[in-house]
């Protein structure tokens, strides 16, 4: 049997391939922040004005199915670590179109991402120092994480260590105070307005129907994109078969601690439809609720180091499926080189030029061109979530009959439940046509994500069909997508 290469161990000789250069603790903190994006402390105020306590459903129901998607696909990485993670996978299992056009998938949404983030973050340092316009702020954003990116993975991973522990840190810290005084420890805390009776006292646990959890999951379900990083980020680290096997098992208690954790704190301290929480916003409601001062700029700083933290993993991210893609000759060949310090530089730069051309279309079409980027990468996370789920179902019969012992990490009720999570991403796609409300519906998000994934096949297709493809693969492109062979 002849063993698989292992990224992580380049030589660093330029355009030898990436290094290991993410410790131990950066990995732990990049899969613990991974699963806390902005979105969970910007956009769950629309989810509970919507659903009311119920809410705590709908996260429960979208983090279910992150638990169950992330351990397929840490099943997979666990035996076949790639920097493509997902996209190598379904490479290997369904065939060359499908790696390539979620590849470019992933790639498209990260892009976006970016723009979206440092906007984010220019309104938020904008206000702090007025001095400044919003566009330069932006602009600053990203250079500098650029440049972070450019020095080294071990300076991406620094960086992210200390963003993502922030968020750990202030969540937890808001868990624990918030649970004290919601169970009536914590002194100067309204006994009257905070208690668990306000998940049933205003119009019961679903004020607005049982129906509402399923609009509450397409409200939440986006927030949770990102837990994949750490299957990508695990091929830079000195041990990545222990990386996602560490992470792939910690997702459960980070799910239900950071985010059901948090959510139950909220609608526990404060009535869900307390004017507060469409106002402000629902943690600073529930920070000003337990009497903080200056809740509004605690939770700004907090948000803005969740919005780094994103801009500095999604470009990370981005220009590592770009790598991906360059190696198994999906991309340019440039973008598979990397230079002494391991980094594929040519990958990060046309990703930040992407990310700053949408930074533009933000400022200068706000409401067509930057709304249509932003709508047609909408449903990609589902997209990759399904693609994973048939990727798993034919790659667990690879590993079986070539490289049992490599799987060390197994799928729940296989291959039962992977049906059934698929079927129920498939659901949620569904259910998404059915809201035709405003210029971002859940319809209009579906069929433009639609519109742009079909583009992207048609060149998969075309590219495969005149023969750009595997007779004239190179050996490293083989270290990418194959796995071990028994032999």
């Amino acid at each position: 049997m002849t063993s698989q290469p292992t990224p992580a161990k380049a030589t660093g000789d330029p355009g030898n391939g990436l290094q290991a250069g993410l410790k131990n603790r950066h990995l732990s903190m990049i899969a613990i922040g991974g699963v806390i994006g902005a979105g969970l402390f910007v956009g769950s105020s629309s989810g509970i004005a919507t659903a009311g306590p119920g809410i705590l459903l709908s996260y429960a129901l979208v983090g279910t199915l992150v638990v169950l998607v992330m351990r397929m696909l840490g099943e997979m990485s666990a035996a076949n670590p790639a920097s493509g993670s997902f996209s190598a996978h379904a490479d290997r299992a369904l065939g060359r179109w499908a790696g390539f056009s979620i590849g470019w998938l992933y790639w498209f949404f990260w892009v976006v991402v970016l723009a979206v983030e440092a906007t984010a973050g220019a309104v938020i340092l904008e206000g702090w120092i007025p001095a400044v316009p919003q566009w330069a702020w932006a602009l600053i954003v990203m250079i500098v994480l650029t440049a972070t990116n450019l020095v080294s993975v071990g300076s991406y991973g620094e960086f992210e260590f200390w963003f993502a522990g922030i968020k750990v840190v202030a969540i937890a810290a808001f868990i624990v105070i918030g649970g004290l005084a919601v169970f009536g420890v914590l002194p100067g805390v309204d006994s009257d307005k905070a208690g668990l009776g306000n998940l049933t006292d205003h119009g019961g646990f679903l004020p607005h129907g049982a129906g509402a959890i399923l609009t509450g999951v397409l409200l939440v379900v986006f927030s949770f994109m990102g837990s994949e990083i750490a299957t990508l980020a695990a091929g830079e680290s000195e041990n990545p078969q222990q990386a996602v096997t560490k992470a792939t098992n910690s997702i459960i208690w980070r799910v239900g601690v950071f985010y059901l954790g948090s959510i139950f704190v909220v609608v526990s301290l404060l009535p869900w439809n307390d004017p507060s929480i469409k106002k402000d916003g629902s943690y600073v409601a529930a920070l000003d609720s337990l009497g903080i001062a200056h809740a509004g700029q605690i939770m700004n700083f907090i948000v803005l180091t969740s919005v780094l933290s994103c801009l500095n993993s999604g470009l990370y991210t981005a220009s590592r499926m770009a790598f991906s893609l360059g190696r198994r000759g999906d991309a340019p060949k440039a973008f598979a080189r990397t230079n002494s310090r391991g980094v594929p530089m040519a990958a990060i730069l046309a990703s930040v030029v992407f990310g700053f051309v949408a930074v533009f279309f933000n400022y200068l079409s706000p409401k067509t061109v930057f709304l249509f980027l932003v709508n047609s990468s909408g449903a990609v996370a589902l997209f990759v979530w399904l693609v994973i789920c048939f990727s798993q179902l034919r790659m667990r019969k690879i590993i079986e009959a070539e490289a049992p012992e490599k799987l060390v990490v197994k799928m729940w009720l296989y291959p039962y439940l992977t049906w059934a999570t698929a079927g129920l991403i498939v659901f949620v796609l569904g259910y998404m046509l059915t809201d035709t409300e405003g210029a971002s519906s859940g319809r209009t998000t579906v069929l433009l994500s639609l519109l742009v994934a079909a583009f992207v096949l048609a060149i998969a297709f075309v590219k495969e069909k005149v023969g750009a493809g595997r007779a004239a693969v190179s050996p490293e492109v083989h270290d990418e997508v194959d796995e071990v062979k028994v032999g």
